[in-house]
């Protein structure tokens, strides 16, 4: 059973000496349930709404931006939240960002509209069974911190962690060449398509005036739509904006034709 776009069809991120990914990772991708559900949503996304990938490559993508942020951050001493309110080591803060990176959508094999509530009831059920090897009151911090980044990942949505930031911010910059290739190829030509079709490269280095850089290569200023309209509304109020520089530019001295002409009947 596969669908138009499962490149991969297991998670693989750089656990960096972290046995806390090492173990989850290895629960994630050997249940069945969770595989299975990220097929459906596939189904849901592409087959069914013509739009772009939303399963286990999208979440692969997001899952290794959120932890080069979170990454970063450390390196500049910027400490997660649930150290700072609860006491755990930063691991269980990538913990968090990886779980909620891998289970933010979760909702959408049941339906697009209100995914992010539906993802919580499938994800509280799904973490209780795959982080049984931790004791039940940091299982418990875990899965509320988690649920907490993916709804906080929603339209308007305003995290109270770092954690649930940067999986917000992490989710936008899955933004790459290619990564829009099918809703426009199936003849979806809208600001929405051709601006996400301006994106050639996203990249994510160390920042000389703030801890991150984020740079986005694009072949056509109508890349800006999609840096503005999801990148800048999802970093406002992300509670990370502070430490993060977003510089857009087209490479080259000319720009990419992406669209001849639209004719309306």
């Amino acid at each position: 059973m596969t669908t138009k776009s499962d490149p991969i069809t297991n998670i693989y991120v750089p656990s960096s000496k972290n046995e806390l990914l090492t173990q989850a990772l290895e629960r994630i991708n050997s249940n069945v349930e969770v595989v299975t559900l990220w097929k459906v949503i596939n189904v849901h996304a592409i087959d069914r709404l013509g739009m772009s990938d939303h399963g286990v490559t999208h979440f692969q993508i997001v899952a290794n931006i959120a932890l080069r942020l979170t990454r970063l951050l450390e390196k500049h001493h910027v400490e997660m939240s649930i150290t700072k309110h609860f006491g755990l080591h930063r691991n269980y803060a990538e913990l968090v960002i990886l779980l909620a990176s891998l289970f933010h959508d979760l909702g959408m094999s049941i339906h697009r509209q209100e995914h992010e509530t539906y993802s919580l009831i499938l994800a509280n059920t799904l973490l209780r069974e795959l982080l049984d090897f931790l004791p039940a009151d940091e299982r418990t911090i875990v899965i509320s911190e988690t649920l907490h980044a993916i709804i906080g990942h929603r339209s308007g949505g305003r995290p109270y962690t770092l954690e649930a930031g940067i999986v917000r911010v992490a989710d936008a910059l899955d933004m790459s060449k290619g990564r829009s290739r099918i809703p426009f190829e199936a003849g979806q030509i809208n600001i929405h398509s051709i601006s996400a079709t301006a994106i050639d490269n996203v990249q994510i280095m160390a920042g000389e005036q703030k801890p991150i850089q984020i740079n986005i290569v694009m072949n056509n200023s109508a890349g800006l739509f999609q840096v503005d309209d999801l990148l800048q509304s999802k970093l406002h109020g992300s509670g990370i904006e502070q430490y993060i520089a977003v510089r857009a530019y087209i490479e080259g001295e000319a720009e990419k034709s992406l669209l001849k002409e639209v004719i309306f009947d």
